[in-house]
């Protein structure tokens, strides 16, 4: 088992633009990471190897899979006996135009919800008894990434939007559930620069930005940025939605 002083935080989605960057700021905050893959094994390997401090791992952690999300906990608990941040960054979604019922197919549906929403969920149920007793001063934390989409209903498709509305609405539902030990928020992006978005139509990026007041879109690391904060200085916040989206509702 490792030296049980420093926290630990547990990161699914680890090694995806945004998860690469929660990773980064947790590690530099000064907490063992575990960088938690579905299929990018390497990546999150080299992620581990790069990150500031010792401690880190990267750890199978399909969040459609129960059976291997209870693994995740076990192996967790083995190496580091604790675990006092969640951040659940993983998540799927595919560009489906809102008008096209037919393109958003049952399957793609499945998909969306069964990773986006349940696997929050099954994430939370697994590594609650390793959160319960967390040492954590404020308490043990979970952070749920979610999308600005949950609130305007703009988004790749019509069914990623609704998982994110529900993902807020579940974040709530904990934050009463699982109070006072564990503290549950929720970060909501706007459009974020990742690889993702750099490489949509550069008219379609234009008018994003156009219809945003501060004018640029947001940071991997700004959001990164949200997640240490809500760690460490919302102590007396539970059950809130953050917004890191430049004021885009307001245009």
């Amino acid at each position: 088992m490792e030296s049980n002083e420093k926290p630990v935080a547990v990161v699914t989605g680890g090694a995806g633009g945004i998860g690469k960057s929660i990773c980064g700021a947790l590690a530099r905050d000064g907490m063992r990471v575990v960088v938690g893959y579905n299929r990018s094994a390497t990546g999150a390997q080299e992620l581990v190897n790069s990150l500031p401090g010792e401690g880190h791992a990267a750890l199978s952690a399909p969040v459609t899979d129960s059976a291997a999300l209870a693994g995740l906990a076990s192996t967790v608990n083995a190496r580091y006996g604790r675990c006092d941040v969640l951040v659940n960054c993983a998540g799927t979604t595919r560009f489906v135009p809102h008008g096209d019922l037919e393109g958003l197919d049952d399957n793609l549906i499945d998909v969306i919800l069964a990773t986006n929403v349940r696997g929050v969920f099954a994430a939370v149920r697994s590594l609650r008894p390793l959160l319960d007793r967390s040492t954590l001063s404020g308490g043990a934390v979970i952070v749920n990434i979610s999308s600005l989409a949950a609130i305007t209903a703009m988004g790749s498709n019509v069914m990623y939007c609704a998982s994110k509305a529900a993902v807020d609405n579940m974040t709530k539902s904990l934050a009463r559930a699982l109070a006072p030990k564990i503290r549950v928020i929720s970060i909501s992006p706007g459009l974020v620069e990742t690889d993702f978005i750099k490489s949509m139509d550069q008219r379609w990026r234009d008018e994003q930005l156009e219809r945003t007041p501060l004018k640029r879109l947001a940071s991997p690391n700004e959001v990164a940025a949200a997640v240490v904060a809500a760690v460490k200085n919302f102590t007396f916040t539970t059950g809130a939605i953050i917004a890191i989206d430049g004021g885009r509702p307001l245009s």
